[in-house]
């Protein structure tokens, strides 16, 4: 960050669920230090403008487009201070399907805004990533320096990304900066993801599905601190650095089940288990003491809160989210 100049930067995949929430926090105050927002967004299916409430604000600007254009981006990129780079393919199950859009979108299209962002001396760029990339660890937690060992096509494309950005930091001096998240949870997540899809199923009458025997464990990261952590490093991190950011709450996917399952008054005869996914990672677990000793970053939003008030939100707003799973690209 120049001085105590406040930063005019491009958020790419801003209107998808974390990108959006990030926009949000930036736009009502609670972020500071951001003049400006230009939002990039293919407007896929998980990212949609009804994420914004208002997108006619002064310091706001949305533009529609593919971050692997490149003449789109050489029009809008001079003249930014930072870009976050949130755009991603991210549904592991989508990626097992299919795993071009994976490699065009996460691979060529990081490489891309890398090379754009070099070329008009853009200061900050910091690339949003994964615990998944470190693939699965069955004791301890995940330092920043653990080997990228990912088992699925979604993983291997961010951890590509990584490498790639990474490259740009030592062949050209650039000011980038990783991030690597657990699993985010929070309003406007598209209802593919396990909680909302959990909330939103047993909403229509429908089964909650979880994989095998639900034993797989996952790292929960409330979306408001995984922001938190993101705008920490944008103002405080260190070129050529990995941060870790996690919630520090780990539960096996069953107990998620049984958590939501009480929240909303129903009994286990909701679960209904299917056939596991392919290659299914047991366990994600990151150690957050790098950004916390170092940047002062703390997860604040306390787990059982958060999912009350996660669930709260989607059955209050119907209109969100039924459109989307109608929709014949869901």
């Amino acid at each position: 960050m120049k001085g105590d100049s406040k930063m005019r930067i491009l958020v790419t995949g801003g209107a998808g669920f974390i990108g959006s929430n990030f926009v949000r926090r930036v736009l009502d105050g609670t972020l500071t230090g951001i003049e400006s927002i230009t939002v990039l967004d293919k407007l896929t299916y998980a990212g949609t403008l009804t994420n914004f409430s208002k997108t006619d604000l002064e310091n706001f600007e949305f533009i529609k487009g593919d971050i692997c254009d490149e003449e789109l981006l050489n029009r809008m990129m001079p003249g930014r201070d930072a870009v976050i780079n949130f755009a991603a393919e991210s549904h592991v199950d989508r990626s097992i399907n299919g795993a071009k859009e994976f490699i065009y979108t996460n691979v060529l299209g990081t490489q891309t805004l890398l090379d754009v962002a070099r070329r008009s001396n853009t200061g900050v760029f910091v690339q949003i990533s994964t615990d998944e990339v470190y693939g699965s660890i069955p004791v301890g937690s995940w330092t920043e320096t653990q080997p990228l060992l990912p088992n699925s096509p979604y993983a291997a494309s961010k951890a590509s990304a990584d490498l790639i950005a990474r490259s740009y930091n030592r062949t050209f001096d650039m000011d980038v900066r990783i991030t690597r998240c657990s699993n985010n949870f929070g309003p406007h997540q598209y209802p593919e993801k396990v909680i909302p899809l959990f909330v939103t199923n047993l909403i229509q009458g429908k089964k909650l599905p979880v994989y095998g025997e639900g034993v797989n464990v996952r790292d929960w990261l409330h979306v408001d601190d995984h922001c938190s952590g993101i705008h920490t490093v944008l103002q405080k991190g260190k070129s050529g650095e990995i941060y870790n950011i996690g919630g520090g709450t780990e539960l096996r996917n069953i107990d998620l089940a049984h958590k939501i399952l009480t929240l909303l008054s129903r009994d286990v005869s909701e679960i209904g288990f299917v056939e596991d996914r392919l290659g299914h990672d047991l366990r994600y677990s990151v150690n957050i003491t790098k950004i916390s000793n170092e940047l002062g970053y703390k997860p604040i939003v306390e787990f059982d809160k958060g999912l009350q008030e996660t669930i709260a939100w989607y059955e209050q707003n119907e209109s969100w989210w039924r459109p989307l799973i109608q929709s014949p690209t869901s």
